[in-house]
């Protein structure tokens, strides 16, 4: 058995190791908007009845409105286990239903198409790797795209990156979308960040990218990680394999309801809040004399030699931040909701012995 992804949250844990009551304690360990908007009105047949198709057409005109795509659908949240390990799947009916003459090997109820490879610009989530190499797949860990060769079936690319923000162009995405395609293969561009800076999408201009498939995170940007929701975008026949794989009512009623509302609403007061407590971290991480050395509107990573004994001290206050097994000197800091935390955040790193 695979170790366990690491992934920020683990209040509870923390609580455990360290003391405190998890309500009391400042989670910075994450990249969701710390201040939830306010919930829709849910009508009472969201919760009482399964979710109807009209609920989930509702919710996708409202996200190709939302995100100015061409086709899309609601699915649980693209970063978990169990919609990225459809993606090899895709890959694996794409080889073996086109007819190209493949080398296909069957290992423990594995279907491994073993002359094609899957390139995930790293370091990012480790979901992705981890999904494919499941499913029996040679797994490049590549560290630019340019690394992404005509060998790799798919390419997966995070934008923004999580966990250093690294952007790229949509130029660069669009030119290695069309490399893949020539190669037969498929791109996978995972936006879960980029709900902050919508000009980074290629949401747009998916309908002319046939070999492209996009995530979109909802509960980020929106501050309700809980409803585990996220869209696909994609061509219509890749979209129609992630339902038939999903099966019926793979999202809730309420979630789908929600989605609709708010999707419809004025998201720029939610933009500005995030942005302004991003400003306010940044002011006390750089008051604290630490290196800012990336992220988004939604976390910010520090370098520092001596992250480690940071993340052990800021525990001890209560406050958990992200660090990386891969990088021993990086630490993530998610966004505090409020002046307050600021200047909690910033009193427990000033009391760090330096």
């Amino acid at each position: 058995m695979s170790a366990p992804i690491v992934h920020g949250g683990g209040i509870t844990a923390a609580a455990a190791t360290f003391g405190g009551r998890p309500e009391d304690w400042l989670d910075l360990s994450t990249g969701i908007n710390p201040c939830p908007v306010a919930l829709p009105d849910i009508p009472a047949r969201a919760w009482h009845r399964l979710p109807d198709r009209h609920l989930l057409d509702e919710a996708r005109r409202a996200a190709r409105d939302h995100y100015r795509s061409g086709e899309i659908l609601p699915l649980p949240v693209p970063g978990t286990q169990s919609v990225i390990q459809l993606l090899p799947r895709l890959v694996e009916a794409d080889r073996l239903v086109g007819g190209t003459d493949n080398s296909v090997a069957v290992t423990d109820n594995r279907v491994a198409v073993t002359d094609s490879r899957v390139a995930v610009v790293s370091p990012t989530y480790g979901e992705y790797a981890r999904a494919f190499a499941s499913a029996g797949f040679a797994v490049d860990a590549v560290d630019d795209i340019p690394a992404i060769g005509a060998g790799h079936r798919l390419a997966v690319v995070v934008n923004p990156n999580n966990p250093d923000g690294l952007i790229w162009p949509a130029e660069t995405l669009i030119a290695l979308h069309d490399r893949m395609k020539a190669a037969d293969g498929l791109l996978v561009v995972d936006e879960a960040f980029g709900d902050t800076d919508p000009a980074l999408s290629l949401a747009s201009r998916a309908p002319q990218l046939s070999n492209l498939v996009i995530f979109r995170s909802f509960g980020k940007f929106f501050g309700l990680a809980g409803l585990r929701l996220g869209f696909a975008i994609a061509r219509s026949d890749i979209l129609a394999r992630f339902e038939d794989w999903l099966g019926p009512w793979a999202v809730s009623g309420p979630a789908l309801s929600i989605a609709a509302s708010l999707l419809r609403s004025d998201v720029s007061p939610i933009r500005g809040r995030i942005n302004e407590r991003c400003a306010g971290l940044h002011g006390v991480l750089t008051g604290a004399g630490l290196q800012l050395s990336g992220g988004t509107a939604l976390f910010t990573l520090v370098a520092d030699a001596r992250a480690d004994d940071i993340y052990t001290h800021l525990c001890r206050h209560h406050i958990l931040v992200r660090k990386f097994d891969y990088a021993p000197e990086w630490l993530r800091f998610g966004l505090p909701p409020d002046p307050a935390a600021d200047r909690r955040l910033g009193e427990a790193l000033q009391r760090f012995e330096r």
